[in-house]
């Protein structure tokens, strides 16, 4: 839906670069120790990895509490930082343990905690008032409202959204500095795509009761789906795949991303192996230093003081000068490979694809391109692509080559039919004739008479490029090293004194055990001292400048400039290993952020209703409905909406009718325009969504949706604070969690969504436009949302109903509704007194014998399992396990 796009002003122009331009920290994944190793080993500045609870990669080996000493002693000696994943949503009963999780993190001198839950960044911030918090792309920032929000909540670092392009990365850093609520800014650079925003998926739970807020995504997006079109199945060839991203591969932008100021570029990818983070890592380090060779940095640090420039730069760096890969290391390039748009498709496209590829795409930096972004062939990966076979004779199959292939290389034939079991195997020889080439493969290893002509073939694996990445990270040596800075002052009859300083600012000074003498020949100079200090195989660290200030013809044994340089990195190596201190109170408690519980007096419980269409909107108010939520795809019907209820206020003298208006779930940098449309309706209040709708909506009664992810009662004291009447609880919680809830913060703060159609996807990708049109975006696609009703029917046969909005985004509810109504007598018990009904596609009798039911079970007539009969839904309220049951 794009109603009002085309008159609303949307460029956003090329806006001013940053001034001073910061080499980015390179931050990697870390599943295991393994991976961890791999990416210290092949250049990574930080690494990312989860607990054992708490995090959004539940099925990742993940590590311990116990390991956390180890593991940051080990990465802060080879310069690198460690964040801990703390991504996912908290519920009430688990606060005591997460209390528990946050001090030994903040203990084992962990450099930064990644962070969904908002009331979870509240405890941390009142257990240590400067241990740093990463906003996760969870909490769905896709603006400077968002940046200012986690600034006010005590982050440091904002992860942007996925769905931001380079323009909007732009954007949201002007206006955040010109807001003075600037932070640095970290972006996915690379690996896999969610189709829905992070932080608002809830198809894993709507489908198999796992929550992707919980760690327990299903890759639903990754399932083949057919496309429904006025109720007639689409033919889209072998396209089935329709919610399946290609991969991201940020490397063509890289330079952009530098020149956008962006802090840290993040690789995804904390369930694969740790050849995968090697090879990819391997790369963006690479990479990352020729771009910068193009764009020379202000260095953060001169002697081990900030320099002038990196104080006054209005985004702090967040570290000092990243390391360049060393030369001559294993995996260095040609110095004649320079880093450009198109020249990545050669070996670094190659590795990259052989790591892990649905196909390698630039994701959102460029824009919006639904074409592009959803090839809709397979879900799984490939690798790299061979040809397409021409012939089959035999044990033989030809092909025309596109890619190198070598004996033991392994493949797949892709006949179009990726859910169904393909042949793949080992190759056994590769001969070239001519333009065709001739595989064979181990006898028993491929059935060749299930591949046929036009098959296409894909290299899924390549055994000697796997055994250079195991070596990059197998030895006990440092492979990858950092660099060090020494000064060494000497005057005749003195004892010599070399001080170093790494670039984390740690300085170590050594003097050596006996006085210089003067030297009868080849007297000391930077260049016999470069050379001898530069000795540092085996160490973490490699000598980038040496300086020496030498009075007179002086000298030393070399056995002593040797002993030096050792102590020097003995010195250096306990320096860093030292855990970081950070403050901690050991009085603070999750305790001191409760609110204080009250229970309601005896009041009636309301039902409350939204609707999608004006239709809608008159059986409600014909059904005695008094407070209503409008969610139309078009805000500009927004305001006939409330001439409606106007007119039926008149008419009845109803003046306590309420009618609140839903704007749309994100918003981006230029689209104030359509928050301005909603706002001109001059309805009675607003459904708030995001952290714009919290910021542009603040002077006018307001209520807060499931988009918030209230789950625990320090969010909803935290959201509270912003003057909103009610919030609605969390679709993550389950009865229990919920009664847990409802316990720990005043029920009448709370609304519970006991009927709907579960919003499951929320994605920037428009299914409207990818297949139903040959455009691009809402400037060439025709429009098709605005003519036919769409649906996508999964491989049980369920259609699921999908809807677009006033930005173009993408909405798959699920087809079958689902009711909690078994439990709405506890709830009342409980003190809960509002609970929303939500219709999609009802019709007016529809409507009206649903109202009818729900008015019957909170006046105690009938139960909830006799409603769940009679209407014949799915009985399920936000679960995460797949059923209401504790």
């Amino acid at each position: 839906m794009a109603s009002g796009m085309d008159a609303a002003v949307r460029s956003q122009g090329n806006s001013a670069s940053v001034s001073t331009v910061q080499r980015p920290e390179l931050l990697a994944p870390a599943g295991n120790w393994d991976c961890a190793k791999a990416a210290v080993e092949n250049g990574a500045d930080a690494i990312y990895f989860g607990l054992d609870r708490f995090n959004a990669r539940m099925r990742a080996q993940n590590f311990t509490e116990a390991d956390l000493p180890e593991l940051m002693a080990f990465l802060h000696w080879r310069g690198v930082k460690g964040y801990v994943t703390l991504n996912t949503l908290v519920f009430p009963a688990e606060l005591p343990e997460a209390e528990q999780y946050l001090r030994s993190i903040i203990a084992a001198g962990v450099d930064a905690v990644i962070v969904q839950d908002v009331g979870i960044c509240r405890l941390i911030r009142h257990l240590s008032p400067d241990f740093p918090i990463h906003a996760s792309t969870q909490m769905t920032v896709t603006s400077a409202a968002g940046v200012a929000f986690a600034k006010d909540l005590g982050c440091d670092l904002v992860v942007l959204a996925r769905e931001c392009s380079l323009k909007e990365i732009h954007k949201i850093q002007n206006q955040s500095a010109e807001q003075k609520v600037a932070l640095p800014l970290e972006v996915f650079v690379h690996g896999a795509l969610c189709v829905a925003y992070s932080g608002q998926c809830l198809t894993s739970e709507a489908l198999g009761g796992r929550s992707a807020n919980r760690g327990e995504c299903a890759q639903a997006c990754r399932m083949t789906y057919e496309l429904v079109a006025d109720g007639e199945t689409v033919d889209l060839g072998d396209r089935q795949y329709l919610l399946s991203p290609q991969d991201l591969a940020g490397l063509p932008v890289l330079s952009d991303l530098v020149k956008a100021g962006v802090t840290s570029l993040k690789v995804e990818g904390r369930l694969k192996t740790p050849e995968y983070v090697a090879n990819v890592t391997r790369v963006y380090r690479q990479a990352l230093d020729r771009a910068m060779e193009q764009i020379p940095p202000t260095p953060p640090y001169e002697r081990g003081e900030p320099s002038s420039a990196a104080k006054q730069k209005s985004l702090p760096p967040i570290s000092s000068p990243r390391a360049p890969l060393s030369k001559g290391g294993w995996g260095d390039l040609s110095a004649t490979h320079p880093f450009t748009q198109d020249t990545w498709q050669n070996q670094d496209r190659y590795d990259l694809e052989m790591a892990f590829s649905r196909g390698l795409y630039t994701g959102w930096f460029n824009g919006i391109n639904n074409q592009e972004l959803v090839h809709a062939r397979f879900g799984k990966k490939r690798g790299v692509f061979l040809g397409t076979v021409t012939r089959v004779k035999g044990d033989r199959l030809f092909l025309r080559l596109e890619a190198p292939l070598k004996p033991g290389d392994g493949v797949v034939f892709d006949a179009g039919k990726p859910a169904e079991r393909e042949e793949g195997g080992r190759v056994y020889t590769v001969d070239c004739q001519g333009k065709e080439t001739v595989l064979t493969f181990g006898r028993r290893d491929v059935d060749l008479r299930r591949v046929k002509v036009g098959d296409r073939l894909w290299k899924t694996s390549d055994p000697e490029l796997d055994k250079r990445l195991r070596q990059s990270y197998a030895s006990d040596k440092p492979q990858f090293q950092r660099p060090i800075w020494l000064e060494v002052h000497g005057v005749l009859g003195e004892n010599l004194v070399a001080i170093a300083r790494d670039e984390q600012g740690h300085v170590v000074q050594v003097e050596s055990e006996m006085p210089l003498v003067q030297a009868e020949k080849q007297p000391l100079g930077e260049d016999r001292l470069t050379a001898q200090f530069s000795r540092l195989g085996g160490t973490p660290f490699r000598l980038d400048q040496l300086t020496a200030q030498l009075e007179g013809a002086v000298m030393l044994p070399v056995s002593e400039l040797n002993r030096m340089r050792r102590e020097l990195v003995k010195r250096l190596d306990t320096l860093r290993q030292q855990p970081k201190r950070w403050q901690l109170n050991a009085t603070a408690s999750r305790q001191d952020l409760l609110p204080t519980v009250v229970l309601p007096g005896d009041t009636q419980p309301e039902l409350i209703v939204l609707v999608r269409n004006q239709k809608q909107l008159a059986t409600a108010l014909e059904s005695g409905i008094k407070t209503l939520y409008c969610e139309f795809e078009d805000p500009r019907r927004y305001r006939d909406a409330v001439q409606q209820v106007q007119q039926f206020r008149d008419a009845q003298g109803a003046e306590d009718i309420r009618l609140f208006v839903a704007p749309p779930r994100i918003a981006k940098p230029s689209e104030n325009w359509i928050l301005e449309q909603v706002r001109r309706c001059n309805a009675d209040g607003y459904l708030i969504r995001n952290y714009d709708h919290l910021q542009f909506f603040a002077d006018s009664p307001c209520l807060g949706d499931f988009s918030l992810n209230v789950a625990n009662p320090i969010t909803a004291q935290y959201f509270q604070q912003f003057g909103l009447e009610r919030l609605t609880a969390s679709y993550d919680l389950n009865i229990s969690q919920l009664e847990s809830l409802l316990t720990t913060c005043p029920p009448e703060w709370l609304e519970v969504t006991l009927h709907q159609h579960m919003p499951m996807f929320h994605m920037e990708h428009c299914v409207f436009c990818a297949f139903l049109s040959d455009g691009t975006d809402y400037r060439d696609c025709g429009r098709p949302c605005e003519t036919q009703e769409v649906k996508l029917r999964d491989r049980r046969g369920t259609e699921h109903i999908l809807h677009a909005d006033a930005g173009c985004r993408n909405t798959l509810f699920n087809g079958t509704a689902q009711t909690g109504a078994e439990y709405a007598q506890r709830l009342l018990q409980l003190g809960l007194r509002h609970f929303r009904l939500e219709f999609l596609h009802d019709t007016p009798d529809q409507m009206r014998r649903t109202l009818d039911a729900y008015r019957q079970l909170l006046a105690g007539e009938i139960s909830g399992a006799k409603l769940w009969k009679m209407l014949k839904l799915h009985s399920q309220l936000g679960v995460t396990r797949g059923t209401m049951e504790s």
